[in-house]
């Protein structure tokens, strides 16, 4: 597999490495958009890890230059249907994510089944605690927006989200319910980027089967149900 890979800080070395060890060619490394613009590629799979500032700018031109992307930037769900009626019209498969961790996906399903019971249940008031290293720009994350939008659904509720940005913590959410007389809580900790870089490289590796506009969350469900114990 060919990847270009869109964003060159932490997390795309750590993706890069991912790449190299599953055997795949990461064809260029881009960092500025006009080297995007230039481009020439075929039947080939971007990987964007950027800014949502980068990602605003850029998603046109990759879903117009790449045959399908794997996007883990977060911060521009106000923009989301633009994006994805874009690929649309272009044909370009995606796979998005505010999170590519397999066990957080995992854990996003856990919160739904549980705000759904608690809700059932009345009494209790939900919350979600997050904290990243001081070098993480959006606040609160992108998995803390998500986990949140879980809540609400299910609960109803007004979400209250606390965030810590300190020194070099990779990843850890918190989500509570609280009543008058128990606490729930469920924990998900990172503790290296490679998590990110794996689940992001895995979703590039189903590219070659799939065709379309895919949550990584949905998607990850869908092969998992489908491996023989």
């Amino acid at each position: 597999m060919e990847v270009v890979l869109i964003g060159t800080g932490k997390m795309g070395k750590e993706i890069e490495n991912v790449l190299l060890q599953r055997g795949h060619i990461v064809k260029l490394r881009i960092n500025k958009t006009e080297d995007l613009e230039k481009l020439k590629v075929q039947n080939c799979i971007c990987i964007d890890f950027t800014t949502p500032t980068a990602f605003k700018n850029n998603y046109k031109i990759i879903a117009e230059k790449f045959s399908g992307a794997i996007v883990g930037t977060t911060g521009w769900e106000d923009i989301r249907e633009d994006v994805l009626e874009h690929f649309r019209k272009t044909g370009s498969s995606l796979i998005y994510s505010s999170n590519f961790s397999i066990g957080m996906n995992i854990y996003f399903d856990i919160v739904e089944l549980a705000s759904q019971l608690m809700s059932n249940s009345g009494g209790f008031d939900p919350y979600i605690i997050e904290m990243h290293h001081t070098a993480k720009k959006d606040a609160p994350s992108g998995t803390a927006k998500t986990i949140g939008e879980i809540l609400k659904s299910k609960m109803r509720k007004d979400i209250s989200i606390a965030y810590v940005r300190a020194g070099n913590i990779k990843g850890v959410h918190i989500t509570g319910f609280e009543s008058e007389f128990e606490k729930l809580t469920i924990n998900h900790e990172v503790y290296s980027r490679t998590v990110f870089a794996f689940g992001a490289v895995v979703a590039a590796e189903w590219m070659k089967d799939i065709k379309g506009i895919f949550h990584f969350r949905e998607l990850l469900k869908t092969k998992l149900k489908g491996i023989k114990k």
